[in-house]
């Protein structure tokens, strides 16, 4: 599920709402039911789900894609199936039925095979005709405008899910031994903690915000963390005081999205969680909803239990807006408002 903040894009006509359906997921969808919600003139919000295998009740995702879309205060919808008729038409009418349900308008219902679309709500053979409305979306102008904003619509959900895997290259061997490295510096750092810091919280708490902070100063600088660099992170924001300071700093910011992208592709598996989440929570605060949720989805197949991923997970799943949380300290921190600024201190 994804909101929506993000440059506009003119949608005129059922072409243009097909061509701009990747660009809102950010990938082109195959074999799924998607629905675009709108409020007033505007899209706000698109939630997709995968179409249902023949002989499988077609309520399942309908009645989640209702709910989800139920959240988002919306005015009307557009429902869009991606897939041979068999599979989309039960799908598409249950989700018709499940947005009626809901008061919702239903502004168009369309099915997209090939590069043809029907219409299931308009019948007039001059503009809807029985064989199809053939579409080319290389040629369309939303596309175009969406590449030109910076908008990008990956291949296929495979695709976005590579972004989350561990990167091409990496010397495995050098990573293990970077963390152990890592491990015996913690080890030594408890060792010479204060008598009075029980358990070394206050230490390793000192250490994690530092690490954090260098990380991103480093990555706003366009420098590549070292592995050593990557694997003390990572250790570090297993401690949950020093993960929660990352989360309280992280925002929809790109360089937030790169960095816990990067640092997440370069970790090993028993530290993947925090920077999982941590680029998952990023991405959902900028509107990618489909980033955040392969995120979560690696962080949970290596830990099931994890908190921070069950919420976030959850957050996702129920299509809670980003702007639920525009009380985040990183958005209204006044210190941080005067550094983004670059205004200086007004005396007292």
């Amino acid at each position: 599920m994804n909101a929506t903040d993000r440059p506009r894009l003119t949608v005129r006509s059922p072409a243009d709402l097909i061509a701009a359906v990747p660009y809102l997921l950010g990938f082109h969808p195959v074999d799924s039911i998607v629905v675009v919600a709108m409020r007033g003139r505007r899209i706000v919000f698109a939630a997709r789900a995968d179409l249902p295998e023949p002989g499988t009740d077609p309520l399942l995702p309908a009645g989640h894609l209702g709910d989800v879309i139920a959240r988002q205060h919306a005015d009307a919808a557009t429902v869009v199936g991606f897939g041979p008729p068999e599979r989309v038409t039960p799908t598409l009418d249950a989700v018709r039925s499940a947005l009626a349900d809901l008061g919702l308008p239903v502004l168009d219902a369309l099915r997209v095979t090939g590069r043809r679309y029907w219409s299931y709500l308009c019948e007039a053979p001059d503009c809807c005709p029985p064989d199809g409305t053939p579409y080319d979306p290389d040629a369309s102008q939303v596309a175009a405008a969406a590449v030109y904003a910076g908008q990008v619509a990956l291949p296929d959900r495979a695709a976005l899910t590579a972004q989350v895997a561990p990167a091409e290259g990496i010397d495995g061997a050098a990573l293990r031994l970077a963390g152990d490295r890592a491990e015996r510096r913690l080890l030594e750092l408890l060792e010479a903690a204060p008598a009075d810091d029980e358990f070394g919280e206050r230490t390793i708490r000192r250490a994690g915000v530092a690490a954090v902070r260098r990380s991103q100063r480093r990555h706003r600088h366009g420098e590549r963390l070292t592995d050593d660099e990557v694997a003390w992170l990572t250790l570090l924001l297993t401690h949950l005081p020093v993960r929660d300071h990352a989360w309280e700093h992280t925002d929809g910011r790109e360089e937030d999205i790169a960095l816990w992208g990067e640092v997440l592709r370069r970790a090993e598996d028993e530290v993947v969680p925090a920077p999982a989440c941590l680029l998952a929570f990023a991405a959902w605060r900028a509107g990618q909803g489909a980033l955040a949720a392969v995120a979560l989805e690696r962080a949970l197949t290596l830990r099931p239990d994890y908190t921070l991923a069950l919420i976030l997970d959850d957050l996702l799943r129920r299509g809670v807006p980003p702007s639920d949380l525009d009380g985040w300290p990183t958005v209204t921190d006044p210190r941080v408002l005067r550094r983004r600024r670059r205004r200086p201190r007004r005396p007292r």
